[in-house]
């Protein structure tokens, strides 16, 4: 698959060197001291630039990839990335990596993937705690009732 992937903090990192080993990836960070968290052995083409810039989407191949992702620590950049690959480029899966809750809850109903980091580990932790086994990301993956307020 080709695959891009707009940030190269730790989770942009992370998920490229994991894709490199079987897919086509290219990283955009606009940040180039970023980059070094890939190491100087990785197999992502890199692209430095910010990805809600169209002629920076067009270099990292946003009109061939399979996958976006959206993993910068800010959501605003992320949903704002995620629409232009969405609606301008047509990228049949988008994955968005969201830090509030509530936004999440948002872009979903725009029909985004959206990862809340802080619900996963919560869940994570918790289940590893009282030994119950892993469930599905997407029951960890939700805004619980008190904080819907």
């Amino acid at each position: 698959m080709r695959v891009v992937i707009f940030g190269c903090g730790r989770t942009g990192s992370s998920l490229g060197l994991m894709l490199a080993k079987n897919h086509q990836v290219t990283v955009i960070e606009q940040n180039p001291e970023a980059l070094r968290r890939l190491g100087t052995r990785h197999q992502c083409k890199v692209v430095v630039g910010s990805g809600i810039d169209e002629e920076v989407l067009e270099r990292a191949g946003i009109g061939e990839a399979d996958v976006f992702f959206a993993v910068t620590r800010g959501d605003n950049s992320n949903i704002m990335a995620a629409q232009i690959a969405r609606l301008k480029y047509k990228v049949p899966k988008i994955c968005i990596k969201v830090a509030d809750p509530h936004r999440a809850d948002a872009y979903r109903k725009m029909g985004f993937e959206c990862v809340v980091s802080s619900a996963l580990i919560a869940g994570f932790m918790s289940d590893w705690m009282t030994e119950q086994p892993f469930r599905p990301i997407d029951e960890y993956n939700t805004l619980c009732e008190e904080l819907k307020l």
